[in-house]
């Protein structure tokens, strides 16, 4: 008697940036195999990328017949390209504008406290005049 061995095959969706269809609903970079979304069957991995090509009229998407490995992907080609909405220039940007807040404080904070020695000696320059009796000039 012949023992058949069953093949588990599923189905993943993937991109023309080659990012794989997420199972939170959004495109993933395929390093966290577990995050990818898995299709029992090919309609209705077909039936999803009609649905997100509804919304982008720019994707370009491809139906993956994948075997599993126990149960599992195998080893997916990483995308070296950014996610939607992880821009790289975003990314710096917000950094950048976080460092230009902290030093426009520290920036504030010194020109404050200069201020505040100025007025300072200003008001002390201006007690010791009138002690004298002459006016300063400021």
């Amino acid at each position: 008697m012949r023992k058949h061995l069953t093949v588990d095959r599923s189905f993943i969706l993937k991109n023309q940036d080659g990012h794989y269809w997420g199972r939170s609903k959004e495109w993933v970079d395929g390093a966290d195999r577990s995050r990818v979304a898995l299709y029992k069957h090919r309609d209705e991995a077909s039936n999803t990328v009609f649905e997100l090509s509804s919304k982008d009229f720019g994707l370009r998407a491809d139906i993956l017949e994948m075997t599993l490995n126990k149960g599992k992907l195998p080893k997916l080609t990483i995308s070296q390209i950014a996610l939607p909405g992880l821009d790289e220039s975003e990314e710096n940007s917000e950094e950048s504008s976080e460092e230009s807040s902290e030093e426009s404080s520290e920036e504030s904070s010194e020109e404050s406290s200069e201020e505040s020695s100025e007025e300072s000696s200003e008001e002390s320059s201006e007690e010791s005049s009138e002690e004298d009796g002459t006016e300063s000039s400021s």
